[in-house]
């Protein structure tokens, strides 16, 4: 395979011109005649033992020249964009055979490929990250879910039911005196005002006491899911059995103890404080980041091939499709009961896609620029990082991830790395200044 020349057609379109010598294009001629013979019925010959020769004094010279171009053209074609120094981004390609014969194969082969894009600035860019400070409240909230996930429910049989309890009973519903699925059960349990019911019945148990049997009378909502009760009058039956009240552990040594691997409450509390103020840093680097991220696109300039963005949604909804199997679920099935179009299911990736593919071509751009190229070290390092995570040796990592891939990889993120360190954060205003100190 020899690349003659490769020419610019139009934007992000290349033109190739591929030769084939007569040599290697005999052997894929043969390789086609062997494909084919057992299928042919010749007269004079037994089925599949007609001599090549024979067969294309018959037939033409060219009888096997559609099949052997089939099968070698794409090897050489892949050969060719190498050589070129082209990065094609779609499978898409227009040929057009310009001569083919015993001398061998002459084709052409226009393909689209990534863009020459340009970033104005990328450099000094202005953006601002919040000072990850934790209020006291917080650390209390923190702390009540605490107690809140450690408490336990406690009988209690001298009150009536209030908002909060929880209220274990029966029902039994009626839509005009006849009773409906779904409408009856037995030691229910329902914590008061969560609104798990339909309006206005909760509130009716609301005042009950421990073995009280009553009416509740509601109204179905008019949107109700049920068609056939949607807007009707209801009567429910119940029996309240039990009423529960959630008692809290108590804030203290003994607390911190049972509920941690701390010793005392002074040391829990500043461990959560500690946890809260990561949380808000990790936030606040994400923010900082996706701020740098949109200016990075805004300065981007150039005309992005179609095709980007469609093997990025592609990239969506196969990971899409990916995590509903691991559920037990089939992407067809689930854009059915949607009732979505898989065509209008996509547009939902395609925001996302054009930013992705927009920044990668950006950062691969200052990559460029910078003449960024990670280390030996700094490789080794990410293919190991990857063995321990999957639990893998390294050397089956590296037959699972192409090098050079990984190295575009490393040497993107160490370009995100220079934006971010040379950004600029902007100067805080009193304001701004005040409200943090007040954090």
């Amino acid at each position: 395979m020899a690349l003659k020349q490769a020419n610019k057609v139009e934007t992000n379109r290349v033109e190739l011109e591929i030769e084939v010598g007569a040599e290697e294009f005999a052997q894929a001629v043969s390789a086609a005649y062997r494909k084919n013979i057992g299928k042919m019925n010749i007269p004079g010959f037994r089925k599949g033992k007609a001599p090549r020769a024979y067969v294309e004094k018959i037939y033409g010279e060219g009888v096997f020249y559609e099949d052997a171009i089939n099968a070698i053209y794409p090897s050489a074609l892949d050969a060719a964009i190498r050589e070129s120094g082209y990065e094609y981004v779609d499978d898409k390609v227009d040929l057009d055979v310009v001569s083919v014969g015993k001398e061998g194969l002459c084709f052409k082969a226009v393909i689209t490929v990534k863009p020459e894009v340009e970033v104005t600035e990328y450099k000094g860019l202005k953006a601002a990250k919040k000072a990850a400070t934790v209020k006291a409240a917080e650390v209390d909230e923190a702390l009540k879910q605490l107690q809140d996930r450690n408490s336990r429910l406690v009988t209690v049989e001298d009150r009536a039911a209030e908002n909060g309890d929880t209220v274990v009973f029966d029902f039994d519903g009626y839509v005009d005196g006849v009773a409906f699925d779904g409408g009856k059960s037995e030691n229910y349990s329902l914590v008061l005002g969560s609104g798990q019911f339909i309006p206005g019945f909760e509130d009716q148990i609301v005042g009950k006491k421990t073995g009280e049997v009553f009416d509740v009378d509601v109204t179905f909502p008019e949107e109700y899911h049920a068609k056939e009760l949607a807007g009707k009058p209801a009567v429910f039956k119940c029996k309240l059995h039990e009423i529960k009240v959630k008692e809290l552990p108590e804030l203290n040594d003994d607390f911190a103890k049972d509920c941690s691997e701390f010793d005392t409450l002074e040391e829990l509390k500043a461990d959560t404080k500690e946890t809260i103020k990561k949380q808000k840093e990790r936030a606040a680097d994400e923010a900082f980041e996706n701020e740098l991220m949109e200016q990075l696109i805004q300065n981007l300039k150039g005309e992005i091939p179609e095709a980007m963005y469609e093997n990025r949604v592609d990239d969506s909804v196969r990971d899409f499709g990916y995590r509903l199997q691991s559920q037990g679920l089939d992407l067809n099935t689930y854009i059915k009961y949607t009732g979505m179009e898989m065509d209008e299911f996509r547009k939902g990736f395609r925001e996302q896609a054009e930013k992705s593919v927009k920044l990668r071509l950006a950062l691969e751009k200052i990559v460029e620029l910078e003449k960024i190229e990670p280390t030996e070290e700094e490789v080794e390092a990410e293919f190991k990082k990857f063995a321990d995570q999957y639990k893998m040796e390294v050397e089956q990592i590296k037959s699972m991830i192409p090098q050079a891939e990984l190295v575009k990889d490393l040497a993107v993120g160490k370009a995100m790395e220079l934006v971010k360190a040379s950004a600029v954060k902007p100067t805080k205003t009193t304001k701004a200044k005040k409200e943090e100190k007040a954090e």
